[in-house]
């Protein structure tokens, strides 16, 4: 069953155009390009998701409750958040990459740059449409710059690694994630919204789906040849 194939990945699939190693420096043109690609639908995800105002994703409510507890602001707890879940890397042996890096540009760029021309909708039914929008391509971008293999972000990092530490479903691990970050944020004084909640549980089967469909067009491409 396809259903049940796109929901039980339990690690990340390597493809014809995948890097060999995410340290790679000097990587294929066609690898960046779905790098770009996957980091972008990723920026544009989160930009659907804040557009529609029923709630921002757990890690923003994390950083909102640190903010609160220790009197910052949520960009400097957002990026404290960052440095220790790279630290969280050490111990699981992951190692950061271009992607890693390009992970923060790209998706901070699309936020900045087009967050103004998306709307803003007025019916809670088209809210609630464009959240679910929003977490699906957060889904899909993740699979393909995941595929990629240049380093992933932060989240995705601590998501790969402990998959391989547990061997559990990455649904699963990527559910467990946000299960926790969003309950800290909130015993912190995050504030939770239903955009919250469905994020949490929506991530990790949407994050399945991308690398599914990634590896399957790639599969379907019908390339051969291993890209270095």
């Amino acid at each position: 069953m396809v259903g049940l194939k796109i929901f039980s990945v339990r690690q990340v699939p390597a493809v014809a155009w995948s890097s060999r190693d995410p340290s790679n420096l000097r990587p294929h043109p066609v690898t960046i390009c779905w790098l770009v690609v996957g980091l972008f639908l990723f920026g544009l995800g989160e930009i659907l998701l804040i557009a529609a105002g029923i709630g921002v994703t757990p890690w923003t409510v994390l950083a909102q409750g640190i903010g609160l507890q220790f009197g910052i602001g949520i960009g400097v707890a957002t990026l404290a958040i960052g440095i220790g879940v790279l630290l969280l890397w050490i111990p699981l042996k992951r190692r950061p990459g271009i992607g890693t890096f390009l992970n923060v540009i790209i998706v901070a760029a699309t936020i900045e740059f087009l967050l103004a021309y998306v709307p803003v909708p007025e019916s809670y039914a088209m809210k609630l449409l464009e959240a679910l929008a929003g977490i699906l391509l957060i889904g899909l971008g993740s699979g393909a710059y995941l595929i990629a293999n240049l380093g992933a972000g932060p989240r995705d990092g601590l998501m790969t690694g402990l998959q391989s530490v547990t061997g559990a479903p990455i649904a699963f691990v990527r559910l467990s994630i946000e299960v926790v970050a969003v309950l800290c944020g909130w015993l912190l004084g995050g504030i939770v919204g239903l955009g919250t909640v469905l994020f949490a549980v929506g991530v990790g089967p949407a994050v399945s789906l991308g690398l599914y469909v990634t590896a399957s067009l790639a599969a379907s491409s019908g390339r051969k040849r291993k890209i270095p």
